[in-house]
């Protein structure tokens, strides 16, 4: 685990935009998975900014969305899909073939979660891995509990999870959806590299779990210490408590 910590989230999310970059020039078909939420929004911009000025080429890029909301899809107002239309895709060059999202309205939930990880598998894996922390430990949806799932599934969302999305619903919790779709813990870390970016005093405490504490299902992103190949990304607020 390589641990960066930045002044400031801009900072961090400027960091991570230029590592992406570099990463897509020297893999222009790179297979990238994507995070969704409040702290990837700065490094979208910042994305937004290198595609507007040409700097970055997302023409081969294939991408794949960690989560979904179930009875949200294509089109619909709080969507993953139609937040990650209005912060990324439509301001880079990334062909809409190339973009894979789990379809919350799908009639078969467990048949759309066995065709996604399909779908990843036709695309050779996901090479890079982008994620987001949760307040409470999660990452993608998996929520913490006595077990984790391994595979995209269907998952129940706590109450905090729902109110930390209450913002993308005009602020109210009774409109976020109870259940999600997410890829599961093993394909997340079946990713070839992973970056974590993690900003903001209320993510303190669950990064120094993640960082020092015990393997444990009570923090999902604990499982992180396993993977060989990571990269956490913080700003100061994030690392206060870190040894």
């Amino acid at each position: 685990m390589r641990i960066k910590v930045y002044d400031t989230p801009q900072r961090a999310a400027h960091a991570l935009a230029a590592y992406l970059s570099r990463a897509i020039a020297r893999t222009p078909d790179l297979v990238l998975g994507l995070p969704t939420g409040r702290t990837p929004i700065p490094l979208y911009r910042e994305l937004a900014a290198l595609g507007k000025r040409r700097d970055i080429d997302f023409s081969r890029v294939t991408t794949f969305n960690l989560d979904e909301f179930r009875g949200k899809g294509d089109g619909d107002q709080g969507s993953y899909r139609a937040f990650m239309q209005e912060h990324l895709f439509r301001h880079v060059n990334l062909m809409p073939r190339n973009v894979h999202f789990l379809n919350g309205r799908a009639e078969d939930i467990r048949a759309e979660c066995e065709r996604y990880e399909r779908a990843i598998v036709r695309a050779g894996g996901i090479d890079l891995q982008i994620l987001g922390l949760g307040a409470n430990g999660h990452i993608g949806f998996n929520e913490p509990g006595r077990r984790l799932i391994a595979r995209t599934h269907c998952t129940r969302l706590t109450a905090p999870t729902r109110a930390a999305n209450a913002a993308f619903f005009d602020g109210d919790v009774r409109k976020v959806p109870r259940q999600a779709l997410s890829m599961g813990m093993v394909t997340i870390l079946h990713a070839r590299r992973i970056v974590m970016l993690a900003t903001g005093s209320g993510k303190a405490r669950c990064v120094a779990r993640m960082v020092n504490g015990p393997l444990t299902t009570e923090v999902p992103a604990s499982f992180l210490q396993v993977h060989r190949q990571l990269d956490v990304l913080l700003d100061r607020a994030a690392a206060k408590y870190l040894r």
